[in-house]
């Protein structure tokens, strides 16, 4: 039994996960029955300290969210975290609680329009460049945890080079925890990381004509 804040003690559910995707089932099943883990664990356990690389990849929703979730987590035991937005323009709700952190800093280099068909313009460029900066400068300077939300998303514009995101991974690797979110990532990238999760989107209003909501989507 499980104390709940919102009413009588609960009994939790304990329903083990069933992927949506039936041709993923193979992976979840062992002897015709639901398993929670589709790999078995394998050396040592041992503690191990910051600097690996996380990848929160996907047309799913949530990448964002959880780099937020992770920032405040960190903070919460101490952590300095750095947490640098690239391709926004630095106005959803999560800024607000940031600032009320001390031990999160956040940047982003200011207006990021939309990238209409015709393609990218100085202004991104500009912008990624800035923030990519900032990237780097606090991996130098001995940043915790740092969170690059959407900086895979400029490679799909061409907005930075594969190379210097590589870069960034290298100098991170060991020493600074890497946090880089987006809607893809490559092969080469997804190798370099220690940690890789898929967001995969199965629903969402925005194809039924509903707009972003502030607090949730933003």
């Amino acid at each position: 039994m499980w104390p709940s804040a919102y009413g009588p003690l609960l009994k939790p559910d304990i329903t083990p996960f069933i992927p949506y995707d039936h041709h993923d089932n193979a992976l979840h099943q062992k002897e015709g029955k639901p398993i929670y883990y589709t790999k078995e664990r394998s050396g040592l356990i041992k503690r191990i300290g910051l600097g690996l690389i996380h990848i929160y990849y996907g047309q799913g929703v949530g990448k964002t969210t959880r780099g937020v979730g992770l920032a405040i987590r960190a903070a919460g035991v101490g952590l300095e975290v750095n947490f640098i937005q690239f391709m926004k323009s630095g106005t959803s709700g999560e800024i607000l609680i940031f600032a009320n952190i001390p031990n999160i800093r956040y940047q982003c280099p200011g207006r990021h329009p939309f990238i209409l068909s015709k393609g990218p313009e100085a202004i991104h460029y500009e912008h990624a460049s800035k923030a990519l900066q900032c990237a780097l400068y606090a991996a130098k300077s001995g940043a915790q945890l740092l969170i690059c939300d959407e900086i895979l998303s400029t490679l799909i514009f061409g907005i930075l080079k594969k190379e210097q995101v590589i870069e960034l991974m290298e100098r991170c690797k060991g020493k600074t925890e890497l946090v880089m979110t987006g809607t893809s990532a490559s092969n080469d990238l997804i190798k370099m990381a220690d940690y890789v999760t898929e967001f995969r989107q199965i629903k969402h209003p925005y194809y039924s004509g509903a707009k972003a909501r502030p607090g949730i989507e933003f």
